[in-house]
């Protein structure tokens, strides 16, 4: 199983954090999505990361696809969120808040990383800071002061932890995250775990197959 993609895109990231949290053995490729597009088109005409190729040559695309079929497969991955109401509805809400914190981010960092100034809309680029900002004071309000969402490391949490760590690390002067002081011990809290510490936020690291402990 190949998991493909930068560890500085929080969607890839959070599949490798989840993979390694539960343990689960794999191959990370850290395959450019721009610098390296011969390479990951072979793998993915679409150029979508991550992509995960499973044991069977089959190439899955959508980092919420991927989990929900390794959580297929790998009880420790299922594990990472509860099976039972409310707890579930309570991850789930909080994954939702880290996917559209993840989705507006990276909107903002492409418009200005990719678009010249002259094409840029101001009504859009303001609608994407808002509900960046939105995205931001939810998780700032519901994640937990201490711990974590259901006492123990789970799925929500790497979400919530990839989610901030991308806006910290590649578009803090957007939204200042640290102005969020909930969220901002919640992001160190999470980037202290040797989980967290085994697949940064890095371009061209290559996340472990394992950790010990």
């Amino acid at each position: 199983m190949h998991l493909i993609g930068m560890l500085d895109s929080p969607y890839v990231r959070r599949v490798a954090v989840a993979l390694v949290a539960a343990d689960v053995p794999f191959v990370h490729r850290p395959i450019s999505l721009f610098r390296h597009i011969d390479e990951f088109s072979k793998i993915n005409p679409l150029l979508k990361a991550p992509t995960l190729v499973a044991d069977d040559g089959t190439a899955l695309m959508d980092s919420n696809l991927i989990l929900d079929y390794l959580a297929s497969v790998h009880p420790r991955i299922a594990a990472l969120t509860p099976s039972t109401t409310p707890e579930r509805l309570r991850h789930l809400r909080i994954s939702g808040l880290a996917l559209a914190v993840m989705e507006k981010a990276v909107q903002r960092h492409y418009e200005r990383a990719l678009r010249p100034e002259n094409k840029r809309h101001k009504p859009w680029i303001a609608r994407v800071i808002g509900q960046l900002a939105a995205g931001l004071a939810g998780l700032d309000a519901e994640l937990p002061k201490s711990g974590w969402i259901g006492g123990e490391l789970g799925l929500a949490d790497i979400s919530a932890a990839c989610a901030i760590g991308f806006v910290r690390g590649v578009v803090p002067d957007v939204v200042d995250a640290s102005g969020y002081r909930n969220l901002a011990d919640f992001s160190d809290r999470a980037e202290a775990l040797a989980v967290f510490r085994a697949a940064p936020a890095e371009d061209g690291v290559t996340a472990p197959v394992a950790i010990a402990g």
